[in-house]
């Protein structure tokens, strides 16, 4: 991890101080966008631009909650922007790297006409994190599954950590 990426996460992890549950979550999509954008293939330029979105993906959280009374998507987006820029720039990263986050984080919520491979992975991580956090259940998993998931890696990670007959799975490693 370079030292830009570094300093985003130390500032991200800064920025919510004081709730573990922002600290971790964000952490969690890191990661899970990182492993799925690695075994997709990603170059290392947009795996390093996914880093960054990953880590600023839920900015808007805190200040929509303040505003609206909500942190919903939909009010994360409309604050996120200015959020995303300010970051950034403040952290000495690219304008090109700038552009691109602050459009995504500030669209990451909505689900149609994603235009890249770092956005479908964005909220195909966030989804992963989202569905076990929430407690949801197989329905909409199996519904965010057929809708949202695109990419093989994103796919065989969801049945895996939620679809998969663990009883067949446990017989058959240890026969």
């Amino acid at each position: 991890m370079d030292d830009k990426l570094k300093a985003l996460y130390l500032a991200m992890w800064k920025w919510d101080e004081g709730d573990p549950q922002l600290i971790q979550h964000f952490a969690k999509v890191h990661s899970f966008a990182k492993l799925i954008g690695s075994c997709e293939g990603l170059d290392e330029k947009t795996l390093y631009l996914l880093e960054v979105e990953t880590l600023l993906h839920d900015i808007g959280i805190i200040p929509a909650r303040r505003e609206f009374g909500s942190g919903s998507g939909k009010y994360q987006e409309k604050v996120s922007d200015p959020l995303v820029r300010e970051m950034l720039g403040g952290l000495g990263f690219d304008p090109e790297i700038i552009e691109r986050a602050a459009f995504v984080v500030s669209h990451h919520h909505t689900y149609k006409d994603i235009d890249g491979p770092d956005y479908q992975i964005l909220v195909e991580a966030d989804f992963l994190v989202n569905l076990y956090e929430e407690d949801e259940e197989e329905e909409a998993i199996v519904a965010a599954r057929d809708s949202i998931f695109k990419t093989e890696t994103g796919k065989k990670l969801l049945y895996e950590m939620f679809l998969a007959d663990r009883q067949t799975f446990v017989k058959e490693v240890r026969t």
